[in-house]
C-alpha cells in the first residue's frame, strides 16, 4: 500500500546499493527483495529511491547521507545496504521511505516498517544475524 512521503524527500539522489558511509554509526541492515507484478512476474529496471533517518533519528536535508536510488536487475531483484534507522520525536516509529516506479508507470511512494512496530502490508521480515540485520520485502505492483 501507498504511504506518506513525509517532509524530507530530496530528488536526484546518487545511484548506489549501499547507503553506508565510512564511520557511520548504527547496526548494519541489509534489505533485499523483488519488485513483481500482481501475477508474481519480475519487473526488471524498476526504479527504487530510498531515504531514511540516521541512528539518532536525524535526516540529512543538505546532502545525500542515507539517500540513494537503484534499479532492479533482470530478475526484478534489489539489494540495499544501510543501517537500522532511528526514531525521531515527531514520528516515533522506525521506517525507511521508498519511491518506486516501474517502467512506463507512475511514481509510487510508501514506507517500510519493522516487526517491533508492524504496519499492515508494509512490515519487513527481519532476521538478527548478530553483526547485522537481514530484512526481506517484496513489492507487488498492481
Amino acid at each position: 500500500p501507498a504511504d506518506q512521503e513525509g517532509p524530507y524527500y530530496t530528488p536526484d539522489t546518487p545511484e548506489r546499493t549501499s547507503l553506508i558511509d565510512e564511520g557511520m554509526q548504527g547496526k548494519k541492515l541489509i534489505l533485499a527483495g523483488y519488485v513483481l507484478t500482481a501475477d508474481c512476474l519480475p519487473i526488471p529496471t524498476a526504479w527504487l529511491d530510498f531515504w531514511q533517518a540516521d541512528v539518532n533519528g536525524e535526516y540529512d536535508n543538505e546532502g545525500y547521507t542515507l539517500r540513494g536510488h537503484q534499479f532492479t536487475d533482470n530478475k526484478g531483484r534489489y539489494y540495499l545496504e544501510t543501517i537500522l534507522p532511528g526514531e525521531y520525536p515527531q514520528r516515533p516509529i522506525e521506517h525507511i521511505h521508498v519511491k518506486l516506479q516501474i517502467p512506463g508507470g507512475e511514481v509510487f511512494t510508501t514506507q517500510l516498517y519493522f516487526p517491533i512496530q508492524p504496519v499492515n502490508g508494509l512490515t519487513v521480515q527481519l532476521e538478527d544475524k548478530g553483526d547485522h540485520f537481514l530484512a526481506y520485502f517484496n513489492f507487488i505492483m498492481k
